[in-house]
């Protein structure tokens, strides 16, 4: 049986945790900076969990994901 092939656009977005989830970056921090308030932008910095609906679906893309 050949091998499943990786989505690399998922693969360069998505990292898998230990538990299975998978980590993200958050949207809206890459410009208009100057009308976010400092706590707003210090936490678009941090990384954001993937809601469960949209798991299944980069599950799918990424085969060989830690689980």
């Amino acid at each position: 049986m050949p091998k499943m092939k990786t989505k690399k656009c998922a693969a360069k977005r998505f990292k898998s945790t230990k538990s299975g989830k998978f980590k993200r970056s958050k949207a809206y921090g890459a410009h208009l900076l100057t009308k976010k308030s400092p706590k707003r932008r210090r936490n678009l910095r941090k990384a954001g969990i993937l809601s469960k609906t949209d798991q299944k679906r980069v599950k799918a893309m990424l085969p060989y994901s830690s689980r």
